[in-house]
């Protein structure tokens, strides 16, 4: 097998790193404020945004498109599965966890899928 590791590039990395700092501060608040389950609860909203960021951003740098269309379907796919996990993640913890805060859970869920949208403004070269 002849495969190359994937490379994130800089604003993926940035915006990843951006959203685990944002779940940290906010497991920190949580517990403060609601005890151990306002800091799980906050952790595991944190974690879905992060992971399905995360599984999005290594699709779309996997992409090997040469076409504009290419391009397209390739960013449709990572939206997708972005999606898909957010779903199916907020489906899991509301299901299995019973002592969930939801303020944290959703709070720190909304605050680090915003910090996605920051991802526009940072610039890929240094």
């Amino acid at each position: 097998m002849n495969a190359s590791p994937v490379v994130l590039t800089k604003p993926f990395r940035t915006v990843l790193r951006w959203q685990v700092i944002a779940t940290a501060m906010l497991v920190l608040a949580g517990g403060i404020f609601a005890g151990p389950h306002g800091a799980l609860s906050s952790a595991l909203g944190g974690t879905v945004s992060v992971f399905a960021f995360g599984a999005s951003a290594l699709v779309a740098s996997n992409a090997k498109a040469r076409s504009a269309a290419g391009v397209l379907s390739w960013a449709l796919l990572a939206e997708a599965i972005k999606i898909g996990l957010i779903v199916v993640l907020l489906w899991l913890v509301l299901a299995t966890y019973e002592r969930v805060v939801m303020l944290a859970f959703f709070g720190s869920f909304f605050a680090t899928v915003l910090l996605f949208f920051k991802a526009l403004l940072v610039r890929d070269y240094d």
